[in-house]
């Protein structure tokens, strides 16, 4: 019998072991990223008190289109750039929930730095 590994629980070890090891103040909040089979969303949280402060995900009616490709990842890094910005939010710490640096989380994370959040 074949055995194989369970993916889901292996992205919560690692997502576990990251959060062990960063956390969000008011000032530098952390930029936490949730990935779905069919759509992305991208919350700024701040650890300290507890409180989200901005969200955004592909199903926001500024983002149109597929939820679940590049595109849309960039948009929602920019929309929640721009609700950063709102904020007067310049500085996150980026919390990839335990998913690899590549596809789709990575364009959220570019599409957030272009439209202004430090990381």
């Amino acid at each position: 019998m074949v055995n194989r590994p369970d993916t889901k629980k292996a992205r919560q070890k690692r997502h576990k072991r990251v959060r062990s090891k960063i956390s969000g103040t008011a000032q530098c909040p952390r930029l936490c990223v949730f990935r779905s089979t069919n759509n992305i969303y991208a919350q700024l949280i701040d650890d300290v008190n507890g409180v989200t402060l901005a969200q955004a995900s592909s199903l926001d009616k500024a983002i149109t289109g597929n939820g679940g490709n590049k595109e849309a990842a960039k948009a929602v890094g920019k929309l929640i750039a721009e609700r950063a910005a709102e904020k007067k939010i310049t500085d996150v710490v980026f919390d990839r929930g335990g998913n690899i640096y590549h596809g789709r989380v990575k364009e959220l994370a570019e599409g957030a730095r272009e439209g202004g959040l430090n990381f």
